[in-house]
C-alpha cells in the first residue's frame, strides 16, 4: 500500500530525483509543496506540523526539540556549507577583522538564524567574541515562538531591508544566507573565507550541516518502517545525483552527528535553548554496539 506524504523540501543537486520522481519507492509517494525560499516552511511546520515531512534548519530544529514540539529529526542533511563567507562589511568599513565587530552594529533576517548561529560560535571560539557584545538587529522573530530575541537585539523598522541598512550605514555588518549578494559595495570580513572555512574543517572535521529533514512525530511513532523507507530514498537520490560540484549533504546518524552536537553547543551557549538535546534525538538514536 502506497502512503502519500505532504512535503516541503528544497530542491538542490541531491533531492533532484527525489523531487521528480526519478526515485521511488512503492510505498511512499510525495505531494510537494512549493515553497520559496523553503525557511518559510520552517515555522508551520514547527508550529502547526503542517507537512508530514519537512526540510528544517539544525538551529530551528535543536529549538523545536527543546521546546517539546512534536517533530522527530532524521539524521538526513539536505544543505550544508561554511559560513565565513556569509558575513559581510561595506567594502569602505574600517573594520579588518571579526574582532573588530565589538560595538557594532549587525543585521540578521532573525537572532536564531542557523548561519548567524555558527557564525556566532566560530567567532566566540576563534576571537572570543561575546554576542552581548555587539548590537544586533533583527527583521523576523524565531520559527519557534517560545524564544523571544535576547536584550542586546532590537527589530528593523518594518519595511527596512537588511542590505540596505548595511549599504546606507545603519548596520556595520550584516550576515546573509546561501545567496551572497555579487555587490562591490560589500565584502566579506573574513579577509580569507576559504582559509577561515578551512581551518574549522581542520578543527572540527567537517562542513557545517544548516539544514535537516524532520518528520511529524506521530507519523514515526506510527510506522517506523516507513521512516527508515523515507532516509533510504534520500539516500537513492543522493546517490543519483550529478557528481560534479560540492559534496552532497551527510545522511546518517555517524555522519550527522558532530553537526548536531556542535550546533548544540553553540546554541546553548548563545541563550537560544532552554535545555540542550544531545544528538541522542536524532531518530532513530546512535547505532547499538
Amino acid at each position: 500500500m502506497t502512503r502519500t506524504l505532504t512535503a516541503a523540501l528544497g530542491r538542490y543537486r541531491h533531492t533532484a530525483a527525489l523531487r521528480d520522481g526519478e526515485v521511488s519507492s512503492p510505498s511512499i509517494a510525495f505531494e510537494f509543496a512549493e515553497i520559496t525560499p523553503i525557511s518559510r516552511a520552517f515555522a508551520p511546520m514547527v508550529r502547526q506540523q503542517r507537512f508530514d515531512v519537512a526540510e528544517m534548519a539544525i538551529a530551528t530544529a535543536l529549538q523545536a526539540l527543546a521546546y517539546g514540539k512534536p517533530i522527530t529529526v532524521l539524521p538526513v542533511a539536505v544543505a550544508a556549507r561554511f559560513q565565513e563567507g556569509a558575513l559581510l562589511c561595506r567594502t569602505d568599513s574600517d573594520m579588518r577583522d571579526p574582532a573588530d565587530l565589538v560595538g557594532r552594529r549587525i543585521g540578521v533576517r532573525a537572532y536564531g538564524q542557523t548561519t548567524a548561529m555558527w557564525l556566532r560560535g566560530i567567532l566566540a571560539d576563534g576571537d572570543g567574541l561575546d554576542p552581548a557584545a555587539s548590537r544586533w538587529t533583527t527583521f523576523e522573530e524565531a520559527h519557534v515562538a517560545e524564544y523571544g530575541d535576547p536584550p542586546w537585539a532590537e527589530r528593523a523598522p518594518p519595511g527596512a531591508n537588511l542590505l540596505d541598512m548595511l549599504r546606507d550605514g545603519t548596520l556595520d555588518a550584516a550576515i546573509v544566507g546561501n545567496d551572497v549578494p555579487d555587490d562591490p559595495a560589500f565584502r566579506t570580513l573574513f579577509a580569507d573565507p576559504t582559509a577561515a572555512a578551512a581551518r574549522f574543517r581542520a578543527t572540527h572535521g567537517f562542513m557545517p550541516v544548516n539544514h535537516l529533514v524532520v518528520v511529524r512525530r506521530s507519523l514515526a511513532e506510527e510506522d517506523p518502517a516507513l521512516i527508515a523507507e523515507l532516509v533510504r530514498l534520500f539516500e537513492r537520490s543522493r546517490d543519483a545525483a550529478d557528481p560534479g560540484g560540492s559534496p552532497a549533504p551527510p545522511i546518517g546518524y555517524a555522519a550527522v552527528a558532530p553537526s548536531w552536537t556542535l550546533a548544540a553547543r553553540y546554541c546553548m551557549a548563545q541563550g537560544l535553548l532552554p535545555e540542550t538535546v544531545s544528538a541522542e534525538a536524532l531518530w532513530p538514536g546512535p547505532p547499538t554496539a
